[in-house]
């Protein structure tokens, strides 16, 4: 006759602490990858059917529908705007302007920021999104 217990020790893994650290690194990742957008300001912009993507040395000029003008995301007056532009296309001969302008702006506002453009003798093309 055996009288001996058997002991068998289960194997438990507690999963609940799983839960926590999931959604501590899917929260994290949200808002990194929130903060990793450079076009912080917000426009409407007009639509195109044909995109296309430059992967040059870029320039942004945004202008809002308050008429505020922003370049590579920091805030400069209109009248300071060609000596803005001169001194960042001075750093790259190849340079160009991304213009990204709200769709509710009057057509003499963009024709006031092309004519800068034509003055620096700066390729400027105007950004769209996609339909």
């Amino acid at each position: 006759m055996n009288l001996r217990q058997k002991n068998k020790a289960g194997a438990e893994i507690f999963t609940s602490a799983m839960n926590d650290i999931m959604f501590f690194l899917m929260l994290f990742f949200i808002i990194v990858s929130t903060l990793l957008n450079p076009n912080v300001i917000k426009l409407s912009l007009p639509s195109a059917k044909n995109t296309q993507s430059l992967h040059k040395k870029e320039i942004l000029l945004s202008v809002n529908k308050d008429l505020q003008y922003f370049v590579n995301n920091q805030q400069v007056p209109f009248e300071q705007l060609q000596s803005v532009l001169s001194v960042e296309a001075s750093k790259d001969k190849e340079a160009f302007v991304v213009l990204r302008c709200d769709k509710t702006l009057a057509i003499q506002q963009l024709v006031n920021v092309l004519e800068i453009g034509n003055k620096l003798n700066v390729k400027m093309i105007l950004a769209t999104q996609k339909q």
